[in-house]
């Protein structure tokens, strides 16, 4: 393939367990921010709803309580840290926009402290131990990527990673990376060959996605089992936080079981070079794809 002038960027992943301890689980955050900046990361990114436990395992109107807006308590303390170490930050937060609207929100900090822009959670599931629903309104800024100084990103957060339109609609925008903020994981009453089924289907369709929009994809997730409040076998987060290049091709991915931070380089510039021998946008047949605007073909 033709090279074309490198542009890397250095990703920090914080894939973290988490506790009740709202003010425990943020401050190991930025201490793990603060390792991976020494490290050299440009941009960091923490999981899905990383300042405390998972709390859509079950419906609790109480858990509305733990919400907070934007610009908020968490986006402040992050735009200090972000100010103070020049890097780029993506966070994930329980938005509290409304009395009763409420939303799964990233957001991006801006090395200079400000926020970039924010995306709100698109899909949204409501499935035994997700009863995301109940607490969560769908998004409606659409997916717009957001403009940074390491790069356009292409925002999305967990469910939305299983749905190709969502990265092609990043993609056709400009994106330059995919990045998926997830807390995703198995329960302990599956047996074993499933649990290894749905990990690996996880990460096979991200890697779809970063193959045919021919961009690299940042996927953090969680790890650690989180109790069910109602006494159920909880959750057990897999972890697996990884990052692909535009060829699916596998330039980290973390354990299974442990904490860790880690410091990926991202060629962004690859992607030019990957589509122009794998031209897949050229390609498409937009004339005949109008019945993607149907849920269903009867």
């Amino acid at each position: 393939m033709q090279k074309t002038n490198q542009k890397l960027i250095k990703v920090g992943l914080v894939q973290q367990s988490c506790t009740a301890d709202l003010a425990g689980n943020f401050s190991k955050s930025i201490a793990q921010i603060r390792i991976a900046a020494e490290q050299g990361a440009e941009l960091v990114v923490l999981q899905e709803l990383h300042r405390g436990l998972y709390f859509c395992q079950q419906e609790i109107a109480g858990y509305f309580d733990l919400a907070e807006t934007i610009p908020g308590p968490s986006t402040l303390a992050l735009g200090e840290l972000a100010k103070e170490l020049n890097i780029v930050i993506v966070s994930s937060l329980f938005e509290k926009r409304g009395v009763g609207l409420h939303h799964n929100t990233a957001v991006v900090i801006e090395r200079d402290g400000s926020i970039a822009g924010k995306y709100r959670k698109m899909h949204i599931p409501d499935d035994p131990g997700y009863y995301e629903k109940f607490y969560f309104t769908p998004g409606d800024l659409g997916f717009e990527p957001i403009q940074t100084s390491v790069g356009k990103l292409g925002i999305l957060v967990c469910w939305d990673q299983w749905f190709p339109e969502a990265a092609r609609l990043m993609a056709m925008a400009g994106a330059e990376l995919l990045i998926y903020p997830t807390a995703i994981g198995w329960s302990p009453q599956e047996k074993h060959d499933e649990q290894l089924r749905q990990r690996e289907a996880w990460i096979t369709i991200q890697r779809a996605h970063a193959i045919a929009n021919g961009l690299p994809v940042v996927s953090v997730n969680r790890v650690g089992h989180e109790p069910d409040p109602a006494g159920g076998p909880g959750l057990t987060f897999w972890g697996t936080s990884f990052v692909a290049g535009p060829q699916g091709e596998f330039l980290y991915e973390a354990t299974t079981e442990q904490e860790e931070t880690v410091v990926v380089d991202v060629d962004l510039s690859r992607s030019e070079t990957v589509r122009r021998m794998w031209p897949y946008l050229r390609d498409r047949r937009i004339d005949h794809y109008g019945d993607l605007l149907k849920i269903y073909r009867d």
